[in-house]
């Protein structure tokens, strides 16, 4: 198929092709999460620096306006600004599509960048530390609430724009059969996103006519239980997502195919289907809702979002597995992973996510979506060692693999300070995973999730928590600062590769569609790796330890539960 004007490039590295105008806006989003990410990490050594007992950085005025700052930057911004450049390159990209509306797309992303700019503003100024969840009757500027209605609205024209082009891309018959995996798990995401934006539009805009004193009054109770059918669910648009980005890097680096892709697809209609229902497990210890409602949402449920979740966990490193095994390693359990790309960052990055967000993340967060279970933990510190382990390990983790994959074929690009990008996920990742085990850890002996200062200096009743906790308090800032220090290098190495990275070959641009090469072409293909349990030994045993894993600490909580209480 021809064109009359010159809009496609094939990138000489990849042979992925990109659509001028799905190509720039591509670029702007990705370039303006990052700007995000700086804020919101800047934030981050604000808060750790706070929270650390022994340096007890800023004040309770300017912790609080910080905290609001960091949570919306990093949960918001950052990753629904980089996953509207996935959206893009998913639809258009691997589907070798025009994309549809270009002039939307920047409406949208105007519309985003305006809110995001208006809620920061609205946050520094200090006239808005309500933390993210924004609860009412505690009311925020009413910039604020303003700031985040155009930022989904934006996002939502965005996620139209999406289904828009898969529309162009069939209609135009630009790749034949049903919709690659790597793309069906974006659509997923965009069907989420759909679904959590117009959960936040429902109670946002209330509440900002409440900010402005149009209406009296906006029941806590209903905000509550809608808005987090926002907050909580926009990390399930994050994890369609970030499942999304491995198994395009599985294909990127190793070739690998899905195991199955029949069942990877039903897993993420699994996730269309029942991941926004695990909101419900920051509503546990709310009193106005039923116990049936809780444990259906929480229990039943939820479970079938976890098998999702576990086949996935499956599927990705089997396909690595059955690729490596193709190429000959087969030398015991393990050789394929000991021979696999350690030193780049794109593999490495990416399998460390698998990790992190499965036995860290996956695993605590089943804990705490049981009722009874929640009660050890519930609004303590451990609750955001849980959700840095699945949105930062596991998102932002795997945000960062494809952005080293990206820099050379979508910025054209080559890639500053090697060496510190093989270091770099080992840095961040490795600092995480401590970070949030020590934060796990505190929050279990009690520490609360948002106070300023855990000593309670000053209280009529104060309370003296076992030394323990300052021991673990301490992890946390240690390995905290190293994660950190692994995402500055991540944001160096980013804006310092499109500052002044040797420019790269970036392909004429031409009227022409052309085939799609290797390795792009393993993102668009169909079929089945054909794996097993008997082909994939060494994934079939890390399955195997993740389950007694899994097994030992939820029963370990429940023995724990037993000894808080006790009966006589």
């Amino acid at each position: 198929m021809t064109t009359t004007t010159p809009e496609y490039r094939v990138c000489p590295r990849s042979g992925l092709q990109f659509h001028k105008s799905a190509e720039n806006l591509i670029k702007i989003n990705a370039v303006v999460a990052v700007v995000a990410l700086l804020v919101g990490g800047i934030g981050a050594i604000l808060v750790l620096l706070t929270r650390w007992q022994a340096i007890h950085l800023i004040d309770a005025a300017n912790f609080y306006m910080v905290l609001t700052a960091h949570g919306i930057d990093m949960l918001i911004f950052w990753i629904i600004f980089f996953e509207m450049a996935v959206l893009y390159f998913c639809s258009s990209t691997l589907l070798r599509s025009r994309l549809a509306t270009p002039t939307m797309g920047w409406v949208a992303f105007g519309l985003m960048l305006i809110g995001a700019v208006m809620n920061n503003v609205s946050v520094f100024s200090g006239e808005s530390s309500v933390m993210m969840t924004s609860y009412v009757p505690m009311m925020a500027n009413h910039w604020f609430y303003l700031g985040l209605i155009l930022f989904a609205v934006g996002a939502l024209i965005g996620c139209f724009i999406f289904f828009g082009t898969l529309v162009v891309a069939k209609k135009e018959k630009t790749y034949e059969g049903s919709i690659p995996l790597v793309v069906f798990g974006a659509m997923t995401a965009a069907i989420i996103a759909v679904f959590t934006i117009a959960s936040g539009a429902i109670i946002l805009i209330p509440t900002w006519l409440l900010s402005l004193g149009l209406i009296s009054h906006v029941d806590p109770l209903m905000y509550r239980t809608i808005w987090w059918a926002f907050g909580h669910s926009s990390q399930q648009i994050n994890v369609a997502a970030h499942i999304s980005i491995w198994y395009a890097i599985a294909a990127i680096v190793f070739g690998a195919k899905p195991m199955s892709e029949r069942v990877s697809r039903v897993a993420f209609l699994l996730y269309i289907l029942f991941l926004q229902l695990a909101s419900a497990h920051h509503l546990l210890a709310d009193p106005g809702l039923s116990v049936e409602w809780k444990v259906f949402n929480t229990s039943y449920a939820m479970y079938l979002a976890v098998l999702a979740s576990m086949i996935h966990g499956l599927t990705v490193p089997g396909a690595i597995e059955t690729a490596q095994r193709a190429k000959g390693f087969n030398k015991g359990l393990f050789e394929w992973l000991r021979k696999a790309p350690w030193g780049n960052p794109v593999f490495s990055a990416m399998f460390i996510s698998v990790l992190g967000f499965g036995f860290l993340g996956g695993i605590t967060g089943v804990m705490m979506g049981t009722e009874q279970l929640n009660m050890l933990i519930h609004n303590t510190i451990y609750v955001p060692g849980h959700f840095h382990a699945t949105v930062v390990l596991g998102t932002t983790l795997s945000f960062m693999a494809i952005t080293y994959f990206l820099i050379p074929t979508l910025f054209n690009r080559e890639m500053i300070m090697p060496g510190l990008a093989k270091l770099q996920p080992y840095l961040f990742g490795g600092g995480m995973a401590v970070f949030c085990l020590a934060m796990m850890g505190a929050g279990t002996l009690g520490v609360p999730r948002r106070h300023w200062d855990i000593t309670f200096q000053g209280a009529s009743m104060p309370y003296e928590f076992p030394g323990t906790v300052y021991l673990m308090i301490a992890i946390m800032g240690i390995s905290g600062l190293v994660a950190i220090v692994g995402g500055a290098a991540y944001i160096l190495i980013t804006v310092g590769s499109l500052l002044w990275g040797k420019r790269l070959d970036a392909g004429a641009y031409s009227g022409n569609r052309t085939v799609l090469r290797m390795p792009a072409e393993t993102l668009t293909a169909h079929g089945s790796a054909g794996g097993s349990a008997f082909t994939v030994p060494g994934t079939f045993v890390l399955a195997m330890i993740f389950l007694a894993t899994f097994v030992l600490y939820y029963f370990v909580n429940w023995k724990y539960l037993s000894t808080v209480w006790g009966l006589s």
